[in-house]
């Protein structure tokens, strides 16, 4: 069986190693080769690169990241020294003398006024002058509490009604007012909600023709139950058919009492909802 050639060499149907081909020669192969190299495009500008650029250099900030173009560099001469940073106390004043005394207000015992500064006014003349054209000085209404008490001033003491000239006496102030406004705003509305919920829940009269709907309405209904009713087993031997049973009967119970009740009374009132 010929089965397939094994790696590394080629071989005839005899299974002995062929000879390979040799390779054929070409001067033009001898010749050293120029390498081209691959043009790149040129790179993509866009055309609103000029705009752009001048756009944010019109809204940057100078010295917003970079901190100052130039900074004053520190004199090696002005160290930091020992308590430079603690709070100085300001300086001392001097001391007075405590020999010499303080300036006074007073003269002294010792000073001498200066004489002979005179007058020509006639103090006389003009006080009499300012007495007989002046007004009468009116005198200051007292009371006193008993026949031979002590006298006090009337307009202190709370005798004297002058409270009663004033232009708001006897005048209603604002906020009461104000107050006695929002009282009765608030107790009308309390009325008016009032009267709406009467008016709500008052009672309202069936007409004949809705007693009669009603009873026929519910005769229809206990027809219905009572259907249901002939339509059990006999046999109740099961605890959901008992329910079932009991709870027909009721249904019926309470129909055949309604029914009762409107056929009696043939004026029904009924509350409105």
């Amino acid at each position: 069986m010929f089965g397939s050639p094994p790696p590394g060499g080629l071989f005839s149907v005899s299974g002995r190693r062929a000879k390979k081909p040799y390779a054929e020669e070409n001067v033009s192969k001898l010749l050293p080769r120029l390498e081209e190299k691959p043009v790149k495009p040129p790179r993509y500008i866009s055309i609103y690169r000029p705009s752009v650029k001048c756009e944010v250099e019109k809204n940057k900030a100078q010295w917003k990241t970079m901190g100052p173009a130039k900074v004053a560099v520190p004199s090696p001469k002005n160290f930091l020294q020992k308590h430079a940073k603690e709070p100085k106390l300001p300086a001392r004043k001097k001391e007075q003398d405590p020999k010499k005394l303080p300036e006074l207000s007073v003269p002294r015992r010792t000073d001498r006024p200066v004489m002979g500064i005179q007058s020509k006014k006639n103090f006389i003349n003009t006080n009499a002058i300012a007495v007989i054209t002046g007004l009468p000085k009116k005198p200051q209404p007292i009371y006193v509490d008993r026949r031979q008490g002590d006298k006090y001033l009337l307009e202190t003491s709370g005798l004297l009604p002058k409270y009663i000239k004033k232009k708001d006496y006897g005048v209603i102030p604002k906020y009461v007012t104000r107050r006695n406004e929002e009282r009765e705003r608030a107790q009308k509305e309390y009325e008016t909600s009032i009267l709406e919920d009467l008016r709500k829940k008052a009672m309202k009269r069936l007409t004949d023709e809705e007693r009669k709907t009603l009873l026929q309405g519910l005769k229809k209904n206990w027809e219905e139950v009572y259907h249901e009713f002939q339509g059990l087993p006999v046999e109740m031997n099961t605890i959901p058919k008992r329910i079932n049973k009991e709870k027909l009967e009721i249904q019926m119970k309470q129909l055949e009492h309604d029914i009762d009740v409107i056929e009696k009374h043939k004026v029904i009132y009924i509350a409105n909802e």
